[in-house]
């Protein structure tokens, strides 16, 4: 077991702050790094965005806003906030983009090292027969590495925020 955050690591490093230098998480939501599309939503505890990486037109990001890099460590108000959002945000990916499914998967790794917690909404149409699903396709995704046209993700963006009742 590799301990609790204020176990053999010591103190939850940045678990308090609200912003920690060289976060890539931190640094876009603080609009210190460019971000397509622009925010998305914004809830009293989380921020919606689109992903920045090649995981296509709609991929979105759902992150707290303070920096916070174990699952265990978001706080009950955090907590209790989450649930919907995630519900509504995919709702509001399949209002915009009428997929098959949209993925959710927690994200809190960059370099083996955990970094600011993510969830990764996914938009996906079912691929042609033997297709990669699942991790699988993310994989293929990341290993292709071409992140969705600037125009995509910015109309993506609009009509989600719009969906979602703007940035607040």
């Amino acid at each position: 077991m590799r301990g609790t955050a204020r176990g053999r690591r010591g103190p939850a490093r940045g678990v308090y702050a609200r912003r920690v230098q060289g976060c890539l998480a931190c640094e876009l939501t603080a609009g210190e790094r460019e971000l397509p599309g622009g925010p998305i939503h914004r809830t009293p505890r989380w921020v919606v965005e689109h992903c920045v990486g090649p995981l296509g037109p709609g991929t979105l990001i759902v992150k707290p806003l303070r920096h916070v890099t174990h699952l265990w460590e978001l706080s009950e108000e955090e907590s209790r906030e989450l649930g919907p959002l995630l519900r509504d945000v995919a709702r509001a990916i399949s209002a915009v983009l009428d997929p098959d499914q949209v993925y959710a998967t927690l994200w809190s790794h960059a370099g083996g090292v955990p970094v600011h917690i993510h969830w990764v909404l996914q938009p996906v149409v079912c691929p042609p027969a033997g297709g990669p699903v699942g991790p699988h396709l993310q994989a293929a995704m990341f290993d292709r590495g071409e992140p969705p046209p600037r125009e995509q993700v910015e109309r993506v963006a609009a009509d989600v925020r719009a969906v979602l009742g703007g940035h607040r």
